[in-house]
């Protein structure tokens, strides 16, 4: 389980509500004296505070106005985000979000059965459900309990880390969230560490790797999770293989004794269609966001609220994606590295919020459409996925 704007053949842009224009530059952009790191705290809590070894500089090109300390604005918003919170109930905090993976468990029977069917249009309706299912149940199901946004309880949260993560998306939980939680989401577009370089494959040409290779990811996301075993404890690895094993046999399972497929072969093959069923979305979901965007490195970056702001794009609101895959992947992907703990329906209801202080404030809030950002990665697939991107340098003081 675990995404631009301007030209990238030149000074590296932002994308401001649709259109490019060029980035603030900032200076003083570095690391702490003492080099310490507050990975643990920013990227798995939303409290107030700058971002892993943020550097005491302030970004350039707003206006008189914001020129308080960075950490202000960050905590001036967590304040803003905070009261919405605290004012909002249990079900827009977790249920909305739980009633929707629970839907999905109940739709899995009328997929199977569907399957059944020896008429075109059923059978593809069955495909069609299991499809969204799968990718409910393993992407946003798995995104939330990465981020224990599905309860409030640590205890319960680890379990649903397990059975989203490891039984539905035969992915290891330690690894997971290791990669995705603290360093994607706590060095965002930090050259390196969480500059998303784990989605590129320069030796793919562009259309095979847009149109055709994201059918492969039902067998790359399991070879890449046993290969990732030999970091995590042997429990853990034990844990991870009996998961893998136990939700793929129910699938298949299924498939021959409910769906009443004749040949193991058959059966494989439908369970390759389902899970790939949205796999081209979420590979560019995951690359859109926030390759091409800036990119800075390790030693000179800006601090936190600068980071996110930058470093992150909105895709419009989909009825489709948004069910499978979650607001906080989609239409509210800024504010979710903002407020990384919270749910998708509450990064929902905080959008307007955050959207609007970071424009009253000119800071960047950038926002996308699908086939905007799919035109550009076709035109710029050398110079984004293969080439490796250039650093933002920031200059000017704020």
């Amino acid at each position: 389980m675990p995404l631009e704007d301007g030209d990238p053949g030149g000074p590296r842009g932002r994308q401001v509500n649709g259109e490019v224009s060029s980035v603030p530059r900032l200076r003083g952009m570095g690391d702490p004296p003492d080099g310490s790191s507050r990975t643990d705290t920013m990227a798995d809590g939303w409290e107030p505070g700058p971002a892993p070894g943020d550097g005491d500089g302030t970004p350039g090109g707003a206006p008189q106005q914001a020129w308080k300390p960075e950490e202000a604005l960050m905590t001036e918003l967590s304040e803003l985000v905070q009261k919405v919170v605290k004012s909002s109930s249990w079900w827009e905090r977790h249920g909305v979000d739980i009633s929707i993976l629970a839907c999905s468990f109940l739709l899995l029977p009328a997929g199977f059965l569907c399957l059944r069917s020896a008429q075109a249009i059923p059978f593809l309706l069955g495909v069609l459900t299991l499809g969204v299912v799968h990718h409910t149940l393993t992407v946003k199901g798995s995104h939330l309990a990465s981020h224990n946004a599905l309860t409030e309880s640590k205890s319960w949260g680890k379990v649903w880390a397990v059975f989203f993560i490891e039984l539905c998306s035969a992915f290891t939980v330690e690894q997971a969230t290791y990669n995705h939680v603290k360093i994607h989401h706590g060095y965002t577009n930090i050259i390196g560490l969480g500059d998303s370089s784990t989605w590129k494959l320069p030796f793919l040409n562009r259309y095979v790797y847009m149109f055709i290779a994201p059918l492969a990811v039902p067998i790359l996301t399991p070879l890449v999770a046993l290969d990732l075993l030999r970091n995590v404890e042997w429990k853990a690895a034990l844990r991870t293989l009996c998961c893998m094993f136990l939700g793929f046999y129910c699938h298949y399972w299924l498939l021959l004794h409910v769906s009443g497929f004749q040949s193991p072969w058959s059966a494989l093959l439908c369970m390759l269609l389902t899970r790939s069923l949205l796999a081209h979305p979420y590979i560019h979901v995951n690359i859109f966001q926030h390759i091409g965007l800036p990119m800075f490195s390790a030693e000179r970056k800006p601090k936190r609220i600068h980071l996110m702001s930058l470093g992150v794009l909105n895709l419009p609101r989909n009825a489709l994606l948004d069910w499978s895959f979650g607001h906080s992947l989609i239409s509210c992907h800024v504010e979710h590295h903002l407020f990384p703990s919270l749910s998708d329906n509450m990064c929902l209801k905080i959008k307007p919020i955050v959207s609007q202080y970071l424009k009253q404030k000119k800071l960047p809030y950038n926002e996308d459409t699908y086939s905007s950002r799919l035109w550009l990665f076709l035109q710029k697939y050398e110079e984004l996925m293969v080439h490796a991107p250039p650093i933002t340098e920031l200059v000017g003081i704020q």
